[in-house]
């Protein structure tokens, strides 16, 4: 159930983020309302799949210069992530193009804040330390 809301949050985070900024697309613009939903929720699939699985691979890797970047490293492997889930999606003829580099890193930045927004207001950014202690009290 928890994934499934941050597939959720994240398709919502992209679908804004799309609307803002002007070197970002998402979806086939002539397509009809359900078909760009549809598209949305793939895109975050696919995107979500890659930020569990080769995320956390690719952090390990980059340790280091993480190290040495004081965390700033991060916005590059999250732009990373954006631009292979953009060619994994394009594998499936789904939509997901950036106009460059740096507009994939703007939006990244975007997608992770509004993300830690509404994951922090629905309450799907608390860590499971956090849930199962209040459970136990």
């Amino acid at each position: 159930m928890r994934f499934l809301g941050h597939i959720i949050v994240t398709g919502l985070a992209l679908w804004v983020t799309a609307l803002i900024l002007p070197g970002m697309h998402l979806g086939d613009d002539s397509a009809s309302a359900l078909t760009q939903v549809l598209t949305i929720a793939a895109i975050a699939l696919i995107l979500a799949l890659l930020n569990t699985i080769v995320k956390p691979i690719l952090e390990f890797l980059t340790f280091p210069i993480t190290c040495v970047t004081l965390g700033l490293f991060q916005l590059v492997i999250n732009t990373l992530m954006l631009l292979l889930a953009s060619w994994v999606s394009g594998l499936f003829d789904l939509t997901l193009a950036f106009d460059s580099f740096w507009w994939a890193l703007v939006a990244g930045v975007i997608i992770g804040i509004l993300s830690a927004i509404v994951e922090g207001v629905t309450g799907l950014g608390e860590g499971r330390g956090d849930r199962t202690h209040s459970a136990g009290a």
